[in-house]
């Protein structure tokens, strides 16, 4: 059996690791660098780091802090944020990252994600996908890009299918209604997603306790939880997090595995 996974999320701006609610209102959560080596000694599975302003400014992944982030983890390490091209994707892996995370860019020239496939395999091509529910009950969800600002009219579903069909080998799935709520995960969009793919889905945005990552693992049937507020703000650790999920017969890697 794969072992679930747990993946702090490090959401960078202006150098800072920040945090929000639903997208919005960003506050400070400190040096990216610092937690990335606090998460990675306690025993996280891998680590995300999304540049999350590079898109919306036109700009690339700021690159050196990517370095410095890579030369202190001994885990698997995700950058994303302002890729647009083969040749970005080719500098983010030779400054020590092991993944790229694809989202605006993916939407705009979806050739990306094959020619990236093609080039470095797919375990080294994650597609963030940001959903937002429609206002009409039971009309499913639209992709959002641009750091959410700007809603695609793409089917969040269909999306996913093509993503999975032009070579990704994962997708990192953020609903942006429970983004930063710590109000549990969106069991029902994870568990669609979950189903209608083969390629493993990481469930984002509302975890605020071991229970929710728990539902997201199970009834969501996601291949791995990420995690951000619950761990920046102190409320659990990584350490508690995987004893509990351990306990519950999950198959988590304990933290000396």
């Amino acid at each position: 059996m794969v072992a679930l996974r747990l993946i702090p999320c490090l959401d960078v701006a202006n150098g800072r690791v920040v945090k929000g609610v639903n997208f919005v209102g960003l506050r400070d959560a400190g040096d990216p660098v610092e937690l990335a080596c606090r998460y990675s000694h306690a025993g996280a599975d891998e680590l995300v780091f999304l540049d999350i302003a590079a898109s919306h400014e036109g700009r690339a992944t700021l690159l050196d802090l990517v370095r410095r982030t890579a030369e202190e983890v001994t885990i698997p390490f995700t950058v994303g944020g302002g890729i647009g091209s083969i040749d970005g994707i080719t500098e983010l892996l030779r400054a020590g990252a092991d993944k790229v995370s694809l989202n605006s860019t993916a939407v705009r020239y979806p050739q990306l994600i094959s020619q990236g496939a093609d080039r470095f395999g797919c375990q080294c091509i994650v597609v963030a996908i940001d959903a937002r529910r429609r206002s009409e009950a039971g009309k499913g969800w639209d992709v959002y890009i641009k750091g959410g600002r700007q809603n695609t009219g793409l089917d969040v579903l269909a999306w996913a299918k093509k993503v999975e069909e032009m070579g990704a080998g994962e997708i990192l799935l953020t609903s942006m209604d429970g983004d930063g709520t710590q109000s549990g995960y969106d069991l029902e969009l994870t568990r669609k997603v979950s189903e209608a793919l083969s390629i493993p889905i990481i469930a984002s945005g509302g975890a605020g306790s071991i229970k929710d990552i728990e539902d997201v693992l199970t009834k969501g049937k996601a291949s791995a939880a990420l995690l951000a507020s619950l761990l920046h703000d102190g409320v659990l650790t990584v350490e508690e997090i995987k004893a509990d999920l351990l306990r519950a017969g999950l198959p988590i890697r304990p933290i000396n595995g």
